[in-house]
């Protein structure tokens, strides 16, 4: 399983459910990766889509406790449901939010981050993978630059 995330210079990840600086070219990157892929996102994340609509060309699999059916999304109320679910497919990436992040860290085996060289405020974050020796960075691309902002694509994988 992968996970796709952008994250800031101290592992944050957002605030108050939305990412404080969104980059042109990480939504593309994004797009692309997971593009006929299936997702997993939790319900909070997914209303912080635009429209809060699943994501189109995907298969979301959305991950709550709530009864509820949601329009376009397959509803999963595990972690256990998830992982079956996300069996049935070639690709399945885990998009978040933090808490999902977290309860599907174990069965992560390659992520793919874009680091931010900024520090706004977090009240959410991944795992440092730096820190973490059961991780390393495969590739760490060119740093770009995007309206002053620098960022660069990378792929941690684990040991």
């Amino acid at each position: 399983m992968e996970a796709v995330v952008a994250v800031y210079a101290d592992w944050g990840i957002g605030d108050g459910g939305t990412q404080p600086v969104v980059l042109k070219a990480d939504r593309r990157f994004f797009r692309e990766l997971t593009e006929g892929a299936a997702v997993i996102v939790g319900r909070k994340t997914l209303e912080d889509f635009p429209g809060g609509r699943p994501l189109k060309g995907r298969e979301n699999l959305v991950v709550t406790r709530q009864p509820i059916e949601i329009p376009g999304a397959r509803v999963v109320h595990s972690t256990e449901e998830a992982l079956a679910a996300a069996g049935d497919y070639a690709r399945c990436f885990v998009i978040g939010g933090a808490s999902i992040f977290r309860q599907f860290f174990p069965w992560l085996e390659r992520v793919y981050i874009t680091w931010i060289e900024l520090t706004p405020h977090s009240d959410s974050y991944f795992p440092d993978l730096d820190a973490d020796p059961a991780w390393t960075c495969r590739e760490a691309g060119p740093w770009q630059e995007e309206n002053g902002i620098r960022f660069r694509f990378c792929t941690y994988e684990r040991l």
